[in-house]
């Protein structure tokens, strides 16, 4: 049975030997960077399973290494975890809107970086579909194959966590999803993360399908609860 390939960028050399050390002892083959550059010349051969992002970097930080992945038909549905420090306020919805997937906020433990990654792993695998699994809603289609989504004739770009979470919407249309659902069913069950995660996720989506994301028609918001695809709300856009 193959390993999972992990590419780390980490420019700190006990943090990196950290990362590289207890990802290897559970099951998995980890590659480790000094920097943003060589990780994306190593992208050039080699193409890991997940990215593990730390964002202040010498050279080209984390949030630009994970640009230039979105934009790169290799790499761009490839999980990205990024690191943080608590400060990192700022950072870290720049990294969710820039098409990272989750994020760990430094000082971590290693129980906790290792639950992450499996956790993503496991939704991952979990989503493989079957062959005919596309789903057609209005203007909208989604190829849990591909995992693409197109609107109106036109494809859209989604990182890995808008995609799952636009899926798991348009299959429970009508029923209000409250955030922390959404994060297990999305993240995972051994997520750590902040229901603000989701709601950035669901910012960034909405800018996406919607026509005016201001006044959304597709993702209604729930006040006090969560989330609903608006199927009534879609049905008035058409008459």
């Amino acid at each position: 049975m193959s390993k999972e390939l992990i590419f780390a960028v980490e420019d700190e050399s006990h943090i990196q030997q950290l990362i590289k050390y207890n990802l290897e002892t559970n099951g998995y083959k980890v590659l480790t960077f000094e920097s943003g550059e060589t990780l994306l010349n190593e992208c050039k051969t080699t193409v890991p399973d997940l990215f593990i992002l730390d964002i202040m970097l010498p050279g080209i930080d984390g949030l630009e290494v994970c640009r230039q992945l979105r934009q790169n038909i290799r790499t761009k549905n490839i999980p990205i975890i990024m690191l943080t420090a608590k400060s990192e306020e700022f950072d870290k919805v720049l990294g969710l809107e820039l098409g990272a997937d989750d994020y760990i906020t430094k000082p971590f433990s290693v129980r906790e970086l290792v639950a992450r990654v499996k956790a993503m792993f496991r939704r991952v695998n979990n989503q493989i579909p079957q062959e005919s699994e596309v789903i057609q809603h209005g203007d909208i289609t989604i190829d849990c194959i591909r995992r693409e989504v197109v609107k109106a004739g036109k494809l859209l770009e989604l990182p890995l966590k808008e995609f799952e979470l636009l899926k798991m919407l348009v299959q429970n249309k009508g029923k209000v999803l409250s955030r922390d659902l959404l994060l297990e069913k999305v993240w995972g069950f051994d997520y750590y993360g902040e229901t603000r995660t989701v709601d950035v996720h669901i910012r960034y989506l909405r800018q996406k399908i919607e026509d005016d994301d201001n006044n959304p028609v597709y993702i209604e918001t729930v006040r006090g609860i969560g989330y609903r695809f608006n199927d009534k709300g879609f049905k008035q856009k058409q008459q």
